[in-house]
């Protein structure tokens, strides 16, 4: 064990009084939280201890732009308790950090990928160097050099029989007017003569094709018999490369064993290949929470609240600010915390519980063919993972002779505001066609935790899902599907700006990116717990709402406030 992860070294004592603070009665749901008192003075803690620490340097680009990756860290703290009561803290880093895993105060790794000394390191440098053998290979001069003799003499060989090919063809053409031409002009004897010499003629030309198309098939086939002598070596060291990555990555996963506090061992392979996924993700178990439960289980620690923040500045395609609370991640943690946290008993999932009663649901216009409510927040559209309980759900239950599939469209589960459903198929295709077709017109009102400058414009940023935590989405050039949204400012007080949205595009998250990106208007909505910070709900509502009826054509314009 290295010297920084004794208990004595990574339990951290709080500084300030906490008597006056009452214990959670459940441990905090790691996905869905608002962080204990505790954790708030814990993080605060460790963010001094940051600040004032002098051990080890990292630039964190908190007030300054640096670049380059990983310049941000999400960090984590963990309140525990001794067998004998005694309260404290552990913290953790997420990865590696000053191109380390071991720092002074944090616990240590579940395994350490950069122990130099570990079979880690070793393979990895005995598989980079395969990597530069077969790099050496590749570009090696004979090699370029037969590579390039190959491709000119297939190019050349088929031009020559192209060609040749076309000579005959003329050829063949020319002696059938002589043929023509002698069958009038020409005695029998003669024209028998003329005949035979044109047969001659053809059958020559057929042998010397087919002896030009011999000699090339030899020349490419030496050519390529040189050639593959170079990529047989390119092929077995690709094919030593695999293998022995393929072990590594399953000796890197043997390692990965996850406690819970029964004291019960699980790898990570074993734990995904109960998910969709199967096989773990790149960085499982690398995140902050689990290697604060594994050093609190291997050490007898009782865990009593956690809380998970990021420091620093924020990857380009996310939207991470500096001292901002997290839950964790869902691709990576979610399975591997579902093991580690059985039998603890913890606040319920907000996605779980029961959410609205039906007279929440008001209805804002209904008539044989269509409804149009007005969704409460934090209540789904359709069924997710996790609930069936959705707008969807009450409407089939509703009407239950309804026909197709009822929602025109979808809200995000924590925006509120009018939603279109259609009780017929025919209604629904009507409407989807007036949605693709952006007939329809759509705003929103949005309550934003800042002062934004400009008092109108077009935010134009591709968006694709974090696939390592979903449904976070990322602003990506690269994959990213095209996300427009116009915006104007309609008041600015209190230090909040309210404003109104109107998407060209309907994305997921596209309003709540937008909004919070840096390169958008860099100024989360009130109450984003993605994107921005918790509150007692998401300032985002669809307020406006016009399209044609389905049925009669007419236009039909529908406006609920918020109430906020």
């Amino acid at each position: 064990m290295h010297s920084y992860h004794t208990i004595e070294n990574c339990f951290t004592y709080f500084t300030e009084n906490t008597e006056h603070i009452h214990l959670p009665p459940k441990f905090t749901y790691p996905f869905y939280y608002e962080p204990h008192p505790l954790c708030v003075m814990a993080a605060s803690q460790l963010q001094d201890h940051l600040l004032s620490q002098t051990d080890w340097h990292h630039d964190f680009g908190i007030d300054h732009y640096v670049e380059g990756t990983n310049i941000g860290k999400m960090f984590g703290v963990l309140v525990v308790q001794k067998q004998g009561g005694e309260l404290g803290f552990l913290s953790a880093f997420s990865g590696k950090l000053g191109e380390t895993n071991h720092l002074p105060g944090f616990v240590p790794p579940i395994y350490d990928l950069l122990n130099k000394d570990g079979f880690f390191k070793i393979e990895e440098n005995l598989i980079s160097d395969i990597n530069h053998q077969i790099e050496a290979l590749e570009n090696e001069g004979a090699y370029l050099l037969c590579q390039k003799r190959c491709a000119e003499d297939i190019s050349q060989s088929e031009n020559e029989l192209k060609e040749y090919r076309q000579f005959m063809k003329v050829a063949k053409d020319q002696r059938k007017l002589y043929r023509n031409k002698a069958m009038i002009e020409l005695g029998q004897h003669q024209f028998d003569i003329l005949t035979e010499d044109l047969k001659q003629e053809s059958l020559k030309h057929q042998y010397d094709y087919k002896v030009l198309r011999n000699q090339w098939h030899d020349t490419l086939a030496r050519n390529q018999k040189e050639l593959d002598s170079f990529v047989l070596k390119i092929e077995a060291l690709k094919e030593e490369r695999k293998t022995r990555s393929a072990a590594l990555q399953q000796k890197l996963f043997d390692k990965y064993q996850f406690l819970n506090k029964d004291g019960i061992s699980v790898g990570v392979s074993e734990i995904f290949a109960q998910t969709a996924q199967l096989v773990p993700p790149a960085g499982a178990g690398e995140c902050a929470a689990p290697k604060l439960f594994q050093f609190a289980f291997t050490h007898k620690l009782k865990p009593i609240a956690m809380a998970e923040f990021w420091w620093g500045q924020s990857p380009k395609s996310e939207i991470r600010r500096h001292k901002s609370f997290y839950p964790s991640c869902r691709s990576k943690c979610h399975p591997i915390l579902g093991h580690m946290l059985a039998g603890i008993s913890m606040d319920e999932n907000p996605i779980q519980a029961p959410t609205i009663a039906d007279d929440n649901m008001k209805i804002i216009f209904e008539d044989e063919t269509i409804v149009v409510i007005n969704k409460p927040a934090e209540f789904l559209s359709v069924p997710g993972k996790e609930t069936e309980d959705s707008v969807y759900l009450r409407m089939k239950q509703k009407y239950p002779k309804a026909t197709g599939p009822l929602l025109v469209h979808r809200l995000d589960m924590s925006t509120s505001g009018l939603l279109l459903i259609a009780k017929n198929k025919e209604a629904h295709k009507n409407l989807q066609r007036q949605f693709l077709n952006r007939t329809v017109q759509k705003r929103y009102v949005a309550l934003l935790d800042g002062i934004v400058a400009e008092d109108e414009g077009i935010i134009d940023l591709p968006l694709r899902v974090d696939l390592d935590d979903r449904p976070r989405q990322l602003v990506c050039y690269e994959y990213g599907k095209a996300a427009k949204t116009k915006f104007k400012v309609i008041a600015r007080e209190n230090g909040k700006t309210k404003v109104h949205f109107y998407p060209i595009t309907g994305r997921t998250h596209q309003l709540r990116v937008h909004a919070a990106h840096p390169q958008g208007l860099n100024t989360p909505i009130k109450g984003d717990d993605l994107y921005g910070t918790k509150s007692t709900r998401l300032h985002l509502h669809a307020e406006f709402l016009e399209f044609k009826h389905p049925t009669t054509g007419e236009p039909i314009k529908l406006n609920v406030e918020a109430d906020f």
